[in-house]
Parts: C-alpha cells; structure tokens; sequence
C-alpha cells in the first residue's frame, strides 16, 4: 500500500497567506490521521514541502519515530506566470480537464504520478487536494482534475496489483467546498 493523505485545515486561506501551517483543528486531524497510518501500517513517509503537509505528517513521523523526506514533486499545483488571482484561476482549472489545463501541468501530474508509482509499498505521501486529485486520475485514466473532493487528512489507499498501482479506497471526501 501506498497512502496519500491530504493536509489538515489550514489557518489561512490562499488568497490570504500563500503557506499557511494548521489551525487548530488541523493538528487535530493530523493526529488522527498518524493513528489511521500506523494501524494500517505505513512504515515511511514523504511530505510536500509546504508548511501544511509538513505540520500534517509531524504526528506520525513522532508515533512512526522518523523523518519525512521532503519531496517537491508531490507539492502544491504552481500558479502559472502572469496568473494574477490564483483563486479564479484554480476554480476554473478545477472545473476542467488535464488536457484543457495544457502540456506544463500535464507534464507536472505525469512527474508527480511517476515519483508516487516508484515508491515502495508502506510510504505515507503528504500532500494536497489537486495532487492527490492528479494522482488517481492518472492511475484510472481519468483526464478530470478533480476526480473526487479528499476532506482534510483524509486517507487515499493505492495498491500495487500485477505489478500496477491502482487506486484500492478513495479517502472520505469533504463536505464543504475547497475554494
């Protein structure tokens, strides 16, 4: 198994921090999710760099006793050049499909897909909503960037079968709107 879990609620919105770490609830849910980890026995972890998934993945890396490695590839989607609100902008890119949203994101989900596909079993991946959206996409041949809506530490279960990483149980989804 590989799992990919999204990161707490954030303190801050986008349009108001650009990496914001957890409120309070967050650490909450991150505590929580390190339970559900070490129950279903993840044994290692790789986290996005920014401050959210890095305050998300503390709790286990304290029940697990080790260190995240910090991996740019599973990282937030980046806002194009010349994008100058980055919450349309992601609304409508959420809205559509990986081919409308061009070859530069297309090409960053492919790298993310093949860094997460490369891992060994029992890794526990924090990251974010549109990754983890661009990551079963890309193992169901889904071209939708949002293929489903992960509620915060939700966790995403994939499976090695044949030698191919599926997806084995999508994570609980959220209730309330991401943007």
């Amino acid at each position: 198994m590989i799992f990919l879990i999204r990161h707490g609620e954030a303190a801050a919105s986008w349009g108001d921090h650009p990496d914001p770490g957890l409120s309070d609830l967050g650490k909450g849910q991150a505590e929580a999710a390190a339970e559900i980890l070490t129950r279903l026995g993840a044994t290692s972890a790789i986290s996005s760099p920014m401050q959210r998934c890095r305050e998300t993945a503390r709790p286990f890396e304290a029940l697990a006793g080790l260190t995240a490695k910090i991996v740019p590839e599973v990282s937030e989607i980046s806002t194009p050049a010349g994008i100058e609100d980055r919450v349309a902008w992601l609304r409508g890119l959420m809205a559509g499909t990986w081919t409308e949203a061009g070859a530069d994101l297309s090409g960053w989900r492919s790298r993310m897909s093949e860094t997460v596909t490369n891992l060994p079993d029992g890794v526990a991946v924090f990251s974010h909503f549109v990754a983890i959206n661009a990551l079963v996409g890309a193992l169901e041949g889904d071209d939708r960037v949002t293929v489903f809506r992960p509620g915060h530490c939700s966790v995403t279960r994939l499976e090695r079968r044949g030698g191919v990483l599926r997806v084995a149980e999508y994570g609980s989804e959220s209730a309330t709107r991401v943007l």
